[in-house]
């Protein structure tokens, strides 16, 4: 169990760490394109609910959103997939289509994250269907990370209503993190909690403190047994505070000190945990972070120093060769 809380607790480290860069280099004026969107406050859920998927061409579903940077690094997204990305690259997944977050390795079962929010659910299921009907299902599942504001789209309400219908492997990780761009969940549901709506769709549902790291792991591995398993659709709402602001476009001032003081940063908060516990020691926690923002730097000098597009030479098809294949060039 220590080796599976220290993979967990790494990966939260390097999903923080790759955003405080990205969110640095959109200070600077470095990224190509849209926003950056981070998931601070989020480490903890994205990459607990990564961790026990299997990742591969036949391996599972998985659709993140916009503060997934942990999670899509915990299933095996390369740092290079996500600076070449941001920076408007040829040579990245989406060959410079696309600025920001809407990247993804189909062929590997990781989805690009659709805009608007709540639509990736109908991929996952129309995925899962394809593989239930051509034979191939087996013990295959599918994850699919939302939000509170995501919860109330007509796009999420179709595509969860369907996964229950014909009883689909499919997790819904729900963050909870309070505000929906700058509109408090007072204000975007009248539920006790969003898990009550688990029961009218048709799902299991599980509920988690979303800055325990622990717990998340907890409880997002016993959903995915439970969908692996043929439990049905399996719904996880986890409660959390999205630190930053929506994007970086936006600091946040609107969200109140007195919210800010219920949740704690869940990455400091799981390392002194471990410290405390004698699974952790200073000398690694020190390591670990040099060598993730060692590893980012690297990254973001070989992208680079890649060429961007050629609008006279792309073909802009949907998806290109490296994409859906898994190779080295477009």
């Amino acid at each position: 169990m220590s080796a599976t809380r220290l993979a967990l607790w790494r990966g939260m480290v390097l999903g923080r760490a790759l955003d405080e860069r990205l969110a640095a280099l959109y200070r600077q004026g470095g990224i190509r394109g849209g926003s950056v969107f981070l998931g601070k406050g989020q480490e903890a859920l994205s990459v607990a609910a990564a961790m026990p998927l299997r990742a591969g061409p036949e391996g599972d579903l998985y659709a993140p959103l916009i503060r997934d940077t942990a999670g899509r690094l915990a299933l095996g997204e390369s740092l290079s997939d996500a600076f070449l990305t941001y920076l408007g690259r040829r040579s990245g997944p989406m060959r410079g289509r696309d600025g920001n977050i809407h990247r993804g390795r189909p062929n590997m079962g990781m989805m690009p994250m659709i805009s608007h929010l709540g639509s990736g659910v109908a991929p996952v299921c129309g995925g899962l269907m394809a593989r239930r009907i051509q034979g191939r299902l087996g013990d295959t599942v599918g994850l699919v990370n939302l939000g509170d504001g995501t919860m109330n789209t007509g796009a999420t309400h179709e595509g969860l209503n369907i996964a229950a219908v014909e009883r689909l492997p499919l997790i819904a990780v729900v963050a909870d993190n309070q505000v929906s761009y700058s509109t408090f969940s007072d204000r975007t549901y009248a539920c006790r909690s969003l898990i009550d709506r688990a029961a009218g769709y048709g799902f299991a549902a599980y509920t988690c403190d979303g800055t325990d790291a622990d717990a998340c792991l907890t409880t997002c591995a016993q959903a995915v047994a439970a969908a692996r398993a043929g439990a049905g659709p399996q719904m996880i709402v986890a409660t959390l505070l999205r630190i930053s602001g929506h994007g970086e476009h936006d600091d946040g001032s609107y969200i109140p000190q007195a919210l800010r003081d219920r949740f704690p940063d869940p990455v400091p908060h799981y390392e002194q945990r471990l410290l405390s516990e004698g699974v952790l020691d200073a000398a690694t926690v020190a390591a670990v972070w040099e060598d993730a923002r060692t590893s980012i730097a690297a990254a973001l000098a070989t992208a680079q120093a890649e060429a961007e597009p050629v609008p006279g030479e792309e073909d802009w098809c949907a998806f290109s060769v490296r994409n859906l294949r898994g190779g080295d060039t477009p």
